[in-house]
């Protein structure tokens, strides 16, 4: 049987892998909404193909965010203290996208126009925000500097490669959901590999990035007392099931294409 500071280890490296697939896919068709998007009706479309989805991704970054305060409460300090400018930038750009997505959803149809394209622009650049930090975090790990925010060309090549990365990954989803002009756009761009094939691919390669990141971290060194790892472990085991179960069940539900504009 695993002990408990095993699995402590495992599960922020299982959560934040589940948010870089599953919230890569709204992130990086957002960053391409401009392109796949190119009238009002269209840019409803592209965004109600991952609107059933995001708010449920977003679940996975919380929880890993959770069990690095719970089980390794000094390294999560330390990893605020020292990416403190970048967690600061992820949050921003998470905050204004959603605030993009809802305030979307209030302006009405037959008008504001201009408050509709400061949303989109909100979406857009929120979800570039996100994906360009996600990457700097990633540089600053996976160069050995996880205490300090990573900089010179090397940190910036590394945090272009993340976000464009997350882009493709939203293009093979949108070739999954959409219909129409959109996907025909989509479907330029993904080439002759079929959607699913593409997908596939940049999932991996978003999966592979959380626990090649995160080996480059003392967990082991600073894990809670065993006390608190007796305590928490088993309830993350029991609650993970049903984070997983959700999220299969909500795949399965909006399996379809959307071929209409959603709330949003």
């Amino acid at each position: 049987m695993h002990s408990p500071e095993t699995l402590a280890v495992v599960l922020p490296a299982f959560f934040a892998t589940g948010w870089f697939i599953l919230g890569g896919s709204d992130i990086g068709t957002g960053m391409l909404l401009p392109y796949l998007g190119r009238t009002a009706r269209e840019r409803r479309l592209v965004i109600a193909s991952f609107a059933p989805f995001f708010l449920g991704n977003e679940v996975w970054l919380i929880a890993t965010a959770g069990v690095l305060a719970g089980c390794f409460p000094t390294l999560e300090g330390e990893l605020l203290a020292g990416q403190y400018p970048v967690l600061v930038a992820l949050l921003t750009g998470w905050v204004v996208r959603d605030t993009g997505l809802w305030s979307r959803g209030r302006v009405r149809t037959d008008g504001g126009g201009r408050r509709r394209a400061l949303c989109d622009a909100a979406v857009v650049c929120g979800s570039w925000t996100v994906a360009l930090s996600a990457g700097l975090l990633l540089a600053a790990l996976l160069t050995g500097a996880p205490y300090e925010p990573v900089g010179g060309p090397a940190g910036v090549l590394v945090a272009l490669a993340v976000a464009a990365l997350f882009a493709v990954h939203g293009l093979g989803f949108a070739t999954l959901r959409l219909t129409g002009p959109p996907y025909e756009r989509a479907r330029l761009l993904v080439g002759r590999n079929g959607p699913w094939q593409s997908f596939a691919l940049t999932a991996v390669l978003l999966g592979a990035l959380p626990p090649a990141a995160g080996g480059t971290l003392p967990l082991a060194a600073h894990a809670a007392d065993p006390a608190t790892l007796a305590l928490l472990v088993p309830a993350l085991l029991v609650v993970t099931p049903f984070l997983v179960a959700a999220q299969v069940w909500t795949w399965i539900a909006f399996r379809r294409r959307v071929t209409g504009p959603s709330y949003l």
